[in-house]
């Protein structure tokens, strides 16, 4: 066949192969540090391959969850700061994990895009290889599509989804939660990955520049301080299972904040009483309330506050349990106590929120 003169490439309609050849390369090695028991982390193959005997189980149940980081990935490419959003994405779908009493053993990634940037998205693969180690799992895979038309050039968007294991009849939450349990609050890092379509109309409204120094932490820009990674909780989570037979469920602080995720972990006729004196607020969170004047009542319902996790203990080991948590680096407080309810609220709220400038 006679090759036509003006003849069409993949790269003519804004595909480049190279480029995906390149950015596997500049991978692999964090790829490959991400390796635990159960999994080499060699990726380039069509399917990762996970080994639950090697990595010491012996009758687990498989725990899975996925998401994404929303609309912070609009502020990472405003930016150009795109280190941190890859912990995001991971730590997005392990704290879900561990929430139900299970070990992360595996992720794999999905990054979409207008035009491949090697570079760009190689610093996203990093954060994504620095969750995976930071939380015990391995990445054994992922997508990258590079869709010119559907996307903009410079736009992406990213979906996480992970794996992990529980022995059968350890998984969280137990069923004796009950009455006088105590609540424990472990604080965030930050906004994490949530409600950020209300953080850019506030950031808007003001009028503020990503690139400025942000009001409630100078040192950093605007932008920067929006992006501090959400925190991962799942080495000092399961030590706090492991260590203390105290631990009967947790409850991730996500999209909907107290209000809507505490009651996902409570049996029926169970609630909360929260004494939200107890919240150490972070600036950030001042600083939106005060600027779009968002009611306390709004902010605990599209914020973490402050408290990214939430976990319900017996009472008579909530000192041990507190222990173990702070030993493992986590900023924790007592918040108050399950209680029985029959209402609606299945949070009932003390005191307010301490939103301060």
């Amino acid at each position: 066949m006679t090759d036509r003169k003006n003849s069409l490439t993949y790269a003519d309609a804004g595909v480049n192969i190279d480029a995906g050849n390149r950015l596997v390369d500049l991978i692999k090695p964090m790829v490959r540090a991400t390796a635990r028991p159960g999994a080499d982390a060699e990726i380039g193959g069509f399917g990762g391959l996970f080994d639950l005997k090697a990595a010491g189980f012996q009758d687990p149940v498989l725990v899975a969850a996925t998401d994404g980081v929303g609309t912070k990935v609009k502020i990472a490419i405003e930016t150009g700061i795109h280190s941190g959003i890859g912990i995001d994405l991971v730590a997005m779908s392990v704290n879900d994990l561990v929430v139900q009493g299970a070990e992360p053993l595996f992720f794999l990634d999905y990054f979409a895009c207008g035009k491949l940037d090697p570079e760009a998205t190689a610093a996203i693969v990093a954060g994504i290889a620095e969750g995976c180690r930071e939380s015990g799992c391995a990445l054994i895979g992922g997508e990258t599509a590079e869709m010119p038309g559907l996307y903009e050039d410079g736009d992406y968007d990213l979906a996480g989804f992970a794996v992990g294991a529980a022995e059968r009849g350890t998984l969280l939450p137990s069923r004796d939660i009950a009455p006088g349990d105590a609540v424990i609050g472990l604080a965030s890092s930050g906004l994490h990955s949530n409600g950020f379509s209300l953080v850019r109309k506030v950031v808007e409204q003001s009028g503020a520049s990503l690139g400025a120094p942000a009001p409630f932490a100078p040192v950093m820009t605007l932008g920067g301080a929006l992006l501090t990674p959400t925190k991962l909780y799942v080495k000092s989570c399961l030590r706090a299972i492991r260590e203390t037979d105290g631990v009967k469920g947790f409850a991730h602080i996500t999209g909907g904040g107290f209000t809507d995720n505490i009651p996902r972990v409570l049996p029926k006729g169970l609630g909360v009483r929260i004494d939200l004196a107890k919240v150490h607020v972070l600036p950030v969170f001042k600083w939106l309330a005060a600027q779009a004047g968002i009611a306390e009542l709004e902010m605990l319902r599209t914020f973490n506050c402050g408290i990214g996790m939430v976990t319900i203990v017996k009472a008579d080991t909530l000192a041990r349990v507190m222990d173990v948590l702070a030993s493992s680096g986590e900023i924790v407080s007592h918040l108050g106590y399950v209680i029985e309810t029959s209402d609606e609220q299945r949070v009932v709220y003390d005191n307010h929120l301490d939103l301060r400038a």
